[in-house]
């Protein structure tokens, strides 16, 4: 059971000799093979969340734990795709997959296989020898994807993955990515700007707000999502068309003017 739990999971830092206060009291439950959203303003401790699943940063107060064991550091069973693609230039395709399966001493042989089908699963073949620069983002964002599931991991963890990529090609990695979550799911914490994109992606949408970052609501996507199938319409602009995703995605926007913007003001 791979399953994320915050248990009132805080983090400060220190600022102009000050402690601030970045994410505060947390506590939340991401249910094993469940794919969550965190939505929010710049600066509500979004990626900070992320980072402590992964064990990148540690928990002021509280703790974060994946499985039922609290996270002390980074771990095979976790997997981090980040926004700026950050794949070696000098290695080709084939080599950036493997390179996580070579760092934890897989033998040739089945890092040959898992990368013939991480290369599979991403659409990536005919690019097994290509380097980074020929690549579009596209299809360098397919490649960290296709490295994070490689390692099969329990927990795929998303910082903005989508977000240096232009409006189209975007469209195009959200329908990749929903494909792989209903063929090969995982448990994943999906962090992003945009509501749109966390409406269609989620089972269920996390909205914080900041000063300190905390959990405002959390929205049911999932079951609206299967009563009215959603999965029935091939393409995202069909979904995005249907009242119930409007709605949800009204609804979200006016939580974030309510708990952010208003207090700006």
């Amino acid at each position: 059971m791979a399953n994320i739990v915050f248990e009132d999971t805080q983090r400060s830092f220190k600022q102009s000799g000050k402690e601030v206060l970045a994410v505060g009291g947390i506590n939340l439950t991401v249910a094993d093979k469940e794919f969550v959203a965190i939505v929010g303003p710049s600066g509500c401790g979004k990626t900070t969340c992320l980072r402590m699943v992964a064990g990148l940063d540690m928990p002021t107060k509280g703790k974060v734990l994946v499985g039922g064991k609290e996270v002390k550091g980074p771990g095979p069973d976790r997997a981090v795709v980040f926004q700026q693609f950050a794949l070696f230039p000098w290695k080709t395709v084939a080599e950036n997959i493997q390179f996580g399966l070579r760092a934890n001493g897989v033998d040739s042989a089945e890092r040959v296989i898992r990368t013939a089908d991480a290369i599979k699963l991403m659409g990536l073949d005919g690019y097994e020898l290509a380097y980074p620069h020929q690549l579009s983002g596209g299809m360098q964002q397919r490649v960290a994807i296709a490295r994070a599931y490689v390692l099969n991991p329990e927990v795929l963890l998303m910082d903005e993955p989508f977000g240096a990529l232009d409006a189209q090609t975007r469209v195009v990695m959200q329908e990749e990515l929903i494909r792989l979550a209903r063929k090969n799911p995982k448990t994943v914490l999906f962090i992003t700007h945009a509501v749109e994109e966390a409406v269609y992606l989620a089972d269920r949408v996390v909205v914080m707000s900041r000063h300190p970052g905390l959990i405002r609501e959390i929205i049911d996507i999932k079951s609206i999502r299967d009563a009215e199938n959603w999965d029935s319409h091939s393409r995202i602009e069909d979904v995005m068309d249907l009242p119930s995703f409007v709605k949800l995605r009204s609804s979200i926007w006016r939580l974030l003017r309510e708990h952010n913007l208003g207090s700006d003001h």
